[in-house]
């Protein structure tokens, strides 16, 4: 009998265990004399199927009423309704529902009010997180994202903004506060400006150049003084590739991130035939590329963009240096990351990766032997021994390693930045320094070359210790012609990003989407909640 007892004490408590504990629920109205407002009781019923980040808001309110203030809902409202200012679309967070609610809320029953602050709530959580992480998960987009997710707990500020009146402020402080987030929000603004006009594709046989007369040079012009690149005071618009319009070109090509010459080919034209609405939704697109990068960048770090193939250092928000990159091809992309400097390696060998043994080496060198030597590569075997290139065995070229001595000429140049990544990617010098004079630069196999690195280099390390890097020590270094490897102790982060829109001296800039990003991220954004 005491065995049954105990078991059935034991089975009394379990049970006990299992079964939700009662929630605390005041069903009092508030009546709050001094703003002659009443707040209305929230019942957790009514929240059975909400999250649990929603109803923890309300449990924080004490299960009241969140919005009963007019000023907080008006703050809410006005986001919604301009988030367009920041590349989002307000019909996606029920503006015309609550605009309708709003309207008609004096004439509302208390359930329906109550009904309406729960949306409220959803949609500021809703809105607040779009603003801060983005719409989308760029994860789910790309393989070669590698940023950690943006997180952040609303609930304190909800409940600080609704208390405090400062539901506004709240919002902007949730959205990106760096420049070039800003700066596209001001050409956001300022693109909205040009008249919506249907644009006839300009398209030319041949490559045009100053002096040139055909008719196509009509619609360039018009074309260019609709970007106000081009004023002419004449009213007659000719045939004619004058010098004017020569300026005008230039000024048109180097907002497009053209070489500046004038000549008037494939990639120019391919500007001047991009339409408004094709503009803004590049910048639509950018916008929400720069929600998913880090809200703090750090007080030092390197940044680069990719697709204008330009590195930045930048020391207490100023840029202090900048070099021209080039970066992965769109086959071989250059991925996306944040990271910090670990180390400079001097006079660096460089270990051909498997892409490239695949791809480029084992074709070669089953051709000629010569490859090799040619280029100052040895061959390790699996027990690390050195193989001649007359024993190398293409059929098996993968079991290989294959090392590319230090020096000028090494692949990786003088000089490499590394950085921790899962993509065993870098910065580095280059064997191939003529290729920084081109303005197509998505050339490399996933790695960035870096113009001038040593300058860099230097500058970086001489903050860190003067008196020792100031000097000659660097090339005392790269003279002995052996790897030598320089940890970095103080915090340089660095970013390999992707933007290709911003605002410049007040003109517009555009790149070209080399990796062919941003109408795909568009239609996303567009075709999902």
């Amino acid at each position: 009998m005491k065995k049954i007892t105990f078991l059935f004490l034991i089975f009394s408590v379990i049970s006990c265990k299992k079964e939700p504990l009662p929630i605390a629920f005041d069903n009092s109205i508030i009546k709050d004399t001094v703003l002659n407002i009443i707040i209305r009781p929230v019942h957790p019923d009514l929240l059975s199927d909400k999250s649990d980040s929603i109803k923890l808001y309300y449990q924080k309110m004490n299960f009241h009423e969140i919005w009963y203030l007019d000023e907080n809902r008006r703050d809410l409202i006005n986001e919604i309704k301009f988030c367009y200012e920041d590349g989002l679309n307000p019909n996606d967070y029920e503006i015309k529902i609550i605009e309708d609610l709003e309207s008609k809320r004096a004439k509302l029953n208390d359930e329906d009010i109550v009904k309406y602050d729960i949306l409220l709530t959803e949609t500021f959580e809703k809105l607040a997180n779009h603003l801060h992480k983005g719409k989308l998960n760029p994860k789910e987009l790309y393989t070669d994202w590698d940023l950690k997710p943006k997180e952040i707990a609303l609930s304190p500020l909800l409940e600080k903004g609704i208390k405090e009146k400062i539901i506004a402020s709240t919002f902007k402080d949730l959205k990106p506060n760096h420049i070039v987030y800003q700066l596209l929000k001001k050409s956001l603004v300022e693109i909205d400006k040009f008249p919506n006009v249907t644009f006839e594709k300009i398209s030319t046989k041949n490559k045009i150049v100053v002096n040139d007369t055909l008719p196509e040079m009509v619609k360039i012009k018009k074309r260019l003084a609709y970007w106000k690149d081009y004023k002419n005071k004449d009213s007659i618009i000719t045939w004619a590739y004058d010098t004017l319009t020569l300026k005008a070109v230039k000024r048109f090509q180097a907002r497009h991130g053209l070489a500046p010459d004038g000549v008037i080919g494939i990639g120019t034209l391919r500007a001047l035939n991009t339409t408004k609405n094709e503009r803004i939704e590049q910048i639509f697109a950018n916008l929400e590329r720069w929600r998913w990068y880090p809200s703090d960048l750090g007080e030092k770090y390197l940044i680069a963009n990719i697709p204008d193939y330009m590195l930045h250092y930048v020391k207490n928000n100023d840029t202090i240096a900048s070099h021209r990159i080039v970066v992965g091809t769109p086959k071989r992309k250059t991925p996306i990351l944040s990271s910090k400097l670990s180390n400079f390696v001097f006079n660096p060998t460089w270990t051909i990766p498997p892409t490239i043994i695949k791809e480029d080496l084992t074709p070669e060198a089953s051709k000629n032997r010569n490859y090799f030597p040619s280029r100052r590569l040895t061959i390790y075997n699996s027990q690390g021994k050195e193989v001649s290139p007359y024993e190398w065995n293409p059929a098996k070229a993968n079991n290989y390693k294959y090392v590319q001595k230090p020096g000028y000429n090494n692949s990786l140049g003088l000089v490499k930045f590394n950085f921790v990544n899962r993509h065993s990617v870098y910065l580095h010098d280059t064997n191939h320094r003529d290729y920084f004079v081109k303005t197509y630069r998505s050339l490399s196999s996933g790695c960035v070359r870096v113009e001038n690195p040593l300058v860099l280099t230097k500058q970086i390390l001489t903050e860190i210790n003067p008196e020792k890097w100031s000097g000659g020590e660097i090339d005392s270094i790269l003279k002995q012609e052996k790897t030598k490897t320089v940890s970095i102790k103080d915090t340089v982060n660095v970013y390999l990003f992707y933007w290709t829109s911003w605002i410049e001296n007040d003109k517009l800039q555009f790149r070209d989407d080399i990796y062919e990003l941003d109408k795909v991220l568009f239609q996303k954004l567009r075709n999902r909640d």
